[in-house]
């Protein structure tokens, strides 16, 4: 990085002079953030060393507070940038990400295993009983000597060292996998014209297809690309088999193309390092590390959740495959059902036995209606406003703003959402921050984000969500509110900063929402006539909720156990992909369905090891937001007040201040079983 003298309290990457207090994006350029993380690097740095080196005795102000509210610059351009490098990046970002990835890991090494720091947390921990500290200090104390023993803090010199390296080769290693399954989907692309290529196409799709070809030069086209919002209908409508092939083949195989872009290495060795770093901090496995302290605990915990209702899933697959074939081998097709079209004669059964199809839902489920939606649910259930702000620019111009007030008008939060797919946006959908919100020292309020890959609409033409995108955007936005209703004091424990497998519950639980009739009534109207969902094909939809079940829990729960199978093993793979299919073959996986996300561009867990281990968390929630739901239902109202309080003090804002099973326990009453989850799957 250059040489650059840069003042921290001025440059726009981290003094945010923006409305609502946001960064001022006109004001950033690429070329800022190197020099900005050089001194807000160094600056951190200082910081530790002033915090270690006190030698007053370690008190919960000087120490812990201290650490809590150090790095505020560097927080802020890693926010920016990590913001950018997913969701609008570029090469210049990209080869910086690659340096800089490795560089934020060995630097938090250093912060982890400095001795004189530990020493004082230590100190301070050992005497936690003495101090008088209320539940959330209590918590944060003994989450942060954890997280320094769990970094290595007591291993000899040689062990730092080596785990040190092993950190920052990681971190390297996830921005390639990242980059390469980008590159994959922004180079690829197969264009179509008018005629049979398009044969069965719905016009929500031609349309998406037509601006998808327009965006790569190719106006008068229609291009298929490998965002999942195009792959997917593409599939479920085209006439042709042989189109179908050919894109699902290219879906399946990001990652695994050949070339620069190929992730097989980058996985076999990020599963080496993986399991070497387990066994350094003396855990049998990645995944008894990473499960440590999570709600499930071990392992075996897991797969006493999967594995029956894997069992249950295939047996579900196993008849809706006959189902299939019977409607294939009646139009002709004798052969058997190929994974590419699954979804073909999936979405002709589902007209077969509900008299509709996705296409005819398309039309009422309007995006700007159902972020409107989004909103509605939120000002019922926590009293929350939602003005979206004209004129403020984010890191696109796709980008829309809103301001998000309390019920007595004073601020609650800024939320920004950038919908749309483009070659510049990592696949798949998620919720971020830019400023965590807490109230220790001088407080913040939370800046948070969701970003999406719908597909975009031609100019002037509405863009129409399938149900999948609507419930996508509803997961996405429970986050947002996980972020914004936070009351944490600390910010290590703010909005989403919980264990992983409780993270997606206030997602997931938000989702049943979508499909409650009086919101569907009020929001999904035709996007011409602006006529409400007719009622009967209200109640197919509701009817056909558990339709296709079986091939959707087969191909998550598929992805799930790999991910365990992969972190479970003591020593890593020498062959991940022969060993993927090994294992789904020892499952019983059905040819005719693949994983959903297979381990070549498995982002999730490799891109970074946030879900490593971890895939399950989405399952392990569901279990509770089946149960949560149920006691709005319980009550006759699915917005009822006084069960609307309980569940934004002890879920949506309680944020990591208590243990999550004790704050279920103080909304719910009783831990749920999986019964109602599987109910909710159709899999009972």
């Amino acid at each position: 990085m250059s040489e650059v003298v840069v003042d921290l309290a001025s440059d726009p990457l981290t003094d945010w002079r923006g409305p609502l207090g946001l960064p001022d994006f006109n004001a950033i350029s690429d070329d800022q953030f190197g020099p900005v993380f050089n001194a807000a690097l160094a600056a951190h740095e200082r910081e530790i060393a002033a915090i270690a080196n006190n030698v007053d005795a370690p008190t919960i102000a000087n120490l812990l507070e201290a650490l809590e509210l150090a790095g505020e610059a560097l927080g802020r351009v890693s926010a920016i940038f990590w913001c950018r490098a997913g969701a609008h990046t570029n090469p210049q970002l990209q080869a910086l990400e690659r340096e800089i990835a490795p560089r934020m890991s060995r630097h938090f090494s250093a912060v982890y295993m400095n001795d004189a720091l530990f020493s004082r947390i230590d100190t301070l921990y050992g005497q936690r009983e003495a101090l008088g500290l209320d539940v959330e200090t209590g918590r944060v104390l003994e989450k942060t000597w954890k997280r320094f023993v769990k970094a290595g803090a007591r291993l000899g010199a040689a062990e730092k060292k080596r785990l040190s390296g092993i950190g920052e080769r990681l971190a390297t290693l996830g921005a390639e996998f990242g980059q390469n399954v980008l590159a994959d989907e922004a180079g690829w692309a197969l264009f179509l014209d008018e005629g049979e290529d398009l044969a069965g196409l719905p016009e929500f799709l031609r349309d998406a297809m037509a601006e998808a070809a327009t965006s790569r030069h190719q106006k008068g086209r229609y291009a298929v690309t490998l965002s999942r919002s195009i792959v997917e209908p593409f599939l479920t409508f085209s006439a042709r088999a042989d189109l179908r092939a050919k894109v699902f083949d290219a879906f399946v195989k990001r990652g695994e193309m050949g070339g620069e872009t190929d992730n097989t290495s980058i996985v076999r060795e990020t599963l080496e390092l993986r399991a070497e770093k387990a066994r350094l901090l003396g855990y049998d496995s990645f995944a008894a590390f990473k499960l440590d302290d999570t709600m499930a605990k071990t392992p075996s915990a897991v797969m006493d959740l999967l594995l029956p209702v894997w069992k249950s899933a295939l047996a579900k697959a196993e008849a809706d495959k006959a189902q299939l074939q019977r409607l294939a081998q009646h139009s002709g097709s004798n052969g058997p059902i190929a994974a590419a079209d699954w979804r073909y004669w999936q979405e002709k059964l589902r007209a077969e036995k509900y008299t509709f199809d996705e296409a005819e839902l398309k039309p009422y489920l309007q995006l700007d209606n159902m972020i409107a939606a989004c909103f509605d649910v939120a000002e019922r259930l926590f009293d929350l406003r939602f003005e979206e702000l004209e004129g403020v620019s984010g890191w696109h111009e796709d980008v829309r703003v809103f301001e998000v007030r309390n019920a007595d008008g004073s601020h609650r939060a800024t939320f920004l959402a950038d919908y749309f797919n483009r070659p510049s946006k990592r696949s798949g959908a998620w919720m971020s921050a830019l400023q965590s919100g807490y109230k220790l020292g001088k407080g913040a309020a939370p800046i948070i984000y969701n970003v999406m890959n719908f597909a975009k609409p031609s100019e002037g033409r509405p863009a129409l969500l399938s149900i999948d995108d609507a419930r996508t955007l509803f997961h996405e936005f429970g986050h947002a509110l996980h972020g914004m209703l936070t009351e944490a004091r600390w910010p290590s424990v703010s909005g989403t900063a919980v264990s992983r497998d409780f993270v997606e519950l206030p997602s997931q639980l938000y989702e049943h929402w979508l499909t409650v009739p009086e919101i569907l009534q009020k929001h999904a109207r035709h996007y011409r006539t602006g006529e409400p969902m007719p009622a009967a094909l209200l109640d197919k939809m509701l009817a056909a909720r558990t339709f296709n079940a079986g091939f959707a829990t087969v191909e998550f729960t598929a992805s799930a156990l790999i991910d365990m199978a992969y972190h479970a093993k003591e020593e890593a793979p020498e062959h991940p992909l022969e060993f993927e299919a090994s294992t789904l073959a020892d499952l019983s996986m059905p040819a005719e369905i693949v994983m959903r996300h297979r381990t070549p561009h498995f982002l999730h867990v490799f891109s970074g090891d946030g879900y490593s281990a971890g895939y399950y968390s989405y399952m392990w929630s569901e279990v509770l937001d089946a149960d949560a739901f149920s006691a709005f239902e319980e009550t006759g109202d699915v917005f009822d007040a006084a069960t609307a309080k309980k569940l934004r003090e002890y879920i949506y804002a309680a944020g990591g201040t208590r243990d999550p099973q004790e704050l279920y326990l103080a909304f719910r009453g009783k831990m749920p079983s999986p019964v109602a989850m599987m109910e909710k799957r159709g899999l009972s």
